[in-house]
């Protein structure tokens, strides 16, 4: 004998939807309307699930009575998701940029991928420094300073020290 499934019980306990005029929980988001602190207007944040401080702050309509805010409906807090995960993704992708650098030198005809990547540990902050051949081939690792300086001279120096840790 088989049992129905219940959808409610299919999804997880904390996952909850809030549709409000002036706040919306769904698809991991906090939809939040707020009084502008700046001038007599409203703003809207957007809050991702475990995050404390907004992903996105933006101004938001008036209604029409000119006084208090357009409540939010579908069509907007999906705009504002697909707004604030653009956000979220373009600062990880900088913070990522920010902690590997990768340069290709010739060193004796051969081409030499030299990679550096920090390592922001809050007890031990470091970073490993890298080289491989154009087959993926790791040829070095060793662990140097996090504010390693990875430029073409310094990839080139490196690689004709035999891998040797700079100073």
């Amino acid at each position: 004998m088989t049992t129905p499934i219940d959808d409610q019980a299919s999804e997880p306990e904390d996952s909850k939807t809030i549709n409000e005029p002036r706040l919306w929980v769904q698809k991991g988001w906090t939809a939040r309307v707020i009084k502008n602190e700046n001038d007599d207007g409203w703003a809207v944040e957007m809050i991702l699930d475990g995050q404390s401080e907004p992903a996105l702050v933006g101004p938001w309509t008036m209604g029409r009575d000119k006084k208090n805010p357009k409540p939010l409906d579908i069509n907007a807090f999906n705009t504002l998701v697909k707004t604030a995960s653009e956000v979220v993704l373009r600062h990880e992708q900088h913070r990522l940029e920010l902690l590997h650098k990768s340069i290709t030198v010739t060193v004796n005809e051969q081409p030499i991928e030299v990679a550096l990547d920090i390592v922001p540990d809050e007890d031990d902050p470091h970073a490993l420094l890298s080289a491989q051949n154009l087959d993926g081939e790791e040829l070095a690792k060793i662990r140097v300073k996090p504010d390693y300086r990875l430029n073409a001279s310094s990839a080139r120096a490196w690689i004709e020290s035999r891998y040797a840790k700079p100073k």
